[in-house]
């Protein structure tokens, strides 16, 4: 299982979900502590900025930091759930768990992409986190495919950000 969540809220699901990884998506001077929950090696904590294209003053994700996010993926066996966060739990953090979930779901990216959104109307993958991965993973563009006929997110967000959950099964 993973979960979807912004910072504010992820201390409290990491104390009531229990994952056994946790992924950071978030600008540098946002970056949290490590639960004392979680083994410090089990979480991953990628400094970037929500951009698509670089722009000064700001870090865009890198090559770096999604094979950084695939092989942080690979070594999750999925017996217990993996949490990733970003600043709002709308872009960054769904990329990145589309990423996970292709990792884990070859050639079920589609299939996963109407999930999320459904689970997440408001749910606007970083859409160069989303680029890399499917070059990386050589996806051979299915990954972005399955993002663009997500189409556009919902921009209400509730004031209480709602939980995402993505199963792999």
């Amino acid at each position: 299982m993973i979960y979807v969540c912004c910072l504010e809220e992820m201390p409290r699901y990491v104390s009531a979900l229990r994952p056994s990884h946790l992924v950071s998506v978030i600008a540098a001077g946002d970056m949290p502590r490590t639960p004392v929950s979680i083994p410090a090696e089990r979480h991953l904590r990628l400094s970037c900025d929500d951009i698509i294209e670089p722009m000064p003053g700001f870090r865009p994700p890198e090559h770096a930091h999604v094979e950084e996010l695939i092989a942080f993926a690979r070594s999750w066996d999925r017996a217990a759930p993996m949490l990733i966060h970003c600043l709002a739990g709308v872009s960054r953090s769904t990329a990145a768990a589309l990423t996970v979930c292709a990792v884990h779901a070859e050639g079920r990216e589609a299939d996963l992409a109407r999930q999320l959104r459904e689970v997440a109307p408001h749910a606007n993958p970083n859409r160069r986190i989303i680029a890399l991965a499917d070059e990386l993973l050589g996806c051979e563009g299915r990954l972005i495919a399955a993002v663009e006929a997500m189409g556009m997110p919902d921009f209400f967000i509730p004031a209480t950000r709602p939980l995402v959950e993505l199963t792999l099964d």
